[in-house]
C-alpha cells in the first residue's frame, strides 16, 4: 500500500483506492486521483490485490477480493476521521460490496462501475439498495460495462447517489481524438468531481 499523506489543511478525510482488474500500483487514475486528493488535504492510500502482488493474471475470488478490503479499511480507519472508499471497475465494486456488508465508512466513490459484462445483461448491483453512506458514481457515456441509462436506473436504489458522467469517455477513460480532449483531461475532470463531491458531504 502507498500513502500520500495530508498536504496544506488536512480536512480530517482519508480516501482509499483500489484499481480495475487488470491494473496495479503503477495505476495512472489512481495515482493522479491520490496526489490530488493529497494536495487537498485528504490522506489517500491505493493499495493492489493480492494476485497482482504475486504476479498472477486471473484476479482473486470473491472472497479474497472482500478480505483485501476489509484488511486495508482496519489498518487505515484509525487514522484519519472519516473514510471514503472506492476505485476503478472491480476494485470500486469490491469496495461496494463491503460497504454494503457494513464496513465502517463514511463514503464510497465508483470509477467506471462493471456494472455487466459488456454483451451481458446480469448486472451485478444486488447489493445496492444495502448501501447506507453517500456513493459518487463517475463513468463514461461510452462505457461498455454500463450505459448512462443503465447506470442511472441501478443506482436509483441507491440513497445518496450522486452521478458524473464523461461524455465520450470509454471504460478506460479514452475519449475519441476527434473530442479535442486527452486522457489527462478526462482524468482531471473524474478528480475534480469527486473532489467537490467529497469536501461538500
Amino acid at each position: 500500500m502507498i500513502r500520500h499523506p495530508a498536504g496544506g489543511s488536512p480536512t480530517g478525510w482519508g480516501v482509499v483506492y483500489a484499481p480495475g482488474a487488470g491494473s496495479n500500483l503503477n495505476d495512472a487514475f489512481g495515482r493522479r486521483l491520490c496526489e490530488d486528493c493529497a494536495a487537498a488535504g485528504i490522506d489517500a492510500y491505493r493499495f493492489q490485490f493480492l494476485y497482482m502482488e504475486q504476479n498472477r493474471k486471473s484476479p482473486d475470488r470473491a472472497p479474497a477480493l472482500e478480505a483485501a478490503w476489509r484488511s486495508v479499511i482496519a489498518a487505515v480507519r484509525p487514522a484519519v476521521e472519516r473514510l471514503a472508499v472506492g476505485g476503478r471497475s472491480m476494485g470500486g465494486r469490491y469496495a461496494s460490496i463491503v460497504t454494503a456488508l457494513g464496513a465502517p465508512v463514511e463514503a464510497l466513490g465508483l470509477f467506471a462501475y462493471p456494472l455487466h459484462a459488456p454483451g451481458d445483461d446480469r448486472w451485478r448491483a444486488g447489493h445496492f439498495g444495502e448501501l447506507k453512506v453517500p456513493a459518487f458514481f463517475c463513468s463514461g457515456t461510452n462505457d461498455a460495462f454500463a450505459t448512462p441509462d443503465e447506470l442511472r436506473s441501478a443506482m436509483a436504489g441507491v440513497p445518496h447517489a450522486t452521478i458524473h458522467f464523461l461524455d465520450g469517455a470509454d471504460h478506460g477513460f479514452s475519449v475519441p481524438r476527434a473530442s479535442g480532449r486527452t486522457r489527462l483531461r478526462v482524468y482531471e475532470e473524474a478528480v475534480r468531481s469527486f473532489l467537490d463531491w467529497l469536501t461538500s458531504l
